[in-house]
């Protein structure tokens, strides 16, 4: 009787050390996926600001004789690992592309928007928008040099060595974007737009500046380049000067004879390319810079599902993908 009491006791006490564990250390699967997850989870982000348009071709006699400087690309910062709180909304803010610039705004320098994403979790992180190209004659009331700086910068006129813009400002650490190119003394093209990932090249006699390369990034899970500057406007007062090729990453080439910027590509932070110049033409706007995007890469366990802006989404190995081109939110 006692070997069976000492049993029955011992397989109660078992029972009431399962019943404590359960209670005390939450033995309870929690299941996550589209109610997101209990605790704080990171997150992955990029966030490109609008790009800077294409310099218009010269704004006085003989007019139309110089080109304009290429657009910079919009300034490009990524961000790894950054925890964030189920509640806690994330504002997200996409910055449109800059006009291109005309005779009216010559001597105006416009950026690009900026682009950010804040949280109450963490400080604003803002990319800043890029610098518009120069106009052909290059110089402001007074006769000073138009230096237009941004995440990353717009090119030199292309009149009297026009110096292209300083990138990376406000600086920043890793740097967002690179410096536009310098436009050549004399009648010839103009500077390239700084890129994410390169500068914008200078102009020489013979071809005016290339648009710096933008950056290659694979957050939605397969390698895309973006942001991208714009290529110099050419020039034929006599000398011809070819266009500057556009910097890979939605950047746009400029063009020549004299013509009209074309336009940088929308959501990569793609600058303008700048506007063609020729003796005695019409004045050319340069190209709209591209606006930019920010994406957000969620681990897909802990996605909520609870967005504003009609990002578009999609799910990539174990983590979903928000792509917003418009302002917007997600709140974990």
């Amino acid at each position: 009787m006692r070997d069976i009491k000492n049993k029955l006791t011992s397989s109660k006490n078992t029972k009431n050390i399962q019943k404590r564990k359960g209670k005390s250390f939450g033995y309870q699967v929690l299941g996550f996926g589209s109610g997101g997850s209990a605790g704080p989870y990171e997150i992955d982000f990029l966030v490109i600001a609008g790009a800077g348009g294409g310099g218009s071709n010269m704004n006085s006699s003989p007019a139309g004789a110089y080109a304009g400087g290429g657009g910079g690309a919009g300034g490009f910062r990524t961000l790894s690992d950054q925890e964030v709180t189920p509640g806690e909304t994330i504002t997200v803010t996409v910055g449109a592309g800059a006009a291109g610039k005309t005779a009216a705004n010559a001597t105006q320098s416009t950026p690009g928007a900026v682009s950010s994403i804040a949280s109450s979790d963490f400080s604003t992180f803002t990319s800043a928008g890029g610098g518009t190209g120069m106009t052909g004659d290059r110089q402001a009331p007074g006769g000073g040099y138009q230096i237009f700086d941004g995440g990353s910068a717009g090119g030199g006129g292309g009149s009297g060595s026009g110096r292209g813009g300083s990138g990376n400002v406000p600086s920043v650490s890793p740097s967002q974007g690179n410096d536009g190119g310098d436009g050549k003394a004399g009648n010839y093209g103009s500077g390239g737009g700084g890129g994410a990932g390169a500068v914008g090249t200078d102009s020489t006699s013979s071809k005016a500046g290339n648009g710096g390369n933008g950056t290659a990034n694979s957050i939605t899970g397969s390698s895309v380049t973006r942001a991208g500057g714009g290529g110099g406007g050419g020039s034929i007062p006599g000398s011809p000067a070819a266009a500057g090729s556009a910097g890979t990453g939605g950047g746009a080439a400029g063009t020549v004879q004299p013509a009209a910027g074309i336009d940088g590509t929308v959501n990569t932070g793609g600058g303008g390319g700048g506007a063609g110049g020729k003796s005695q033409s019409p004045i050319r706007v340069g190209g709209t810079g591209g606006a930019g995007i920010v994406i957000l890469s969620v681990p897909t366990a802990n996605y909520s599902g609870t967005t504003t802006g009609s990002p578009t989404v999609s799910t990539t190995g174990d983590f979903t993908i928000l792509q917003f081109t418009g302002s917007g939110s997600y709140t974990p």
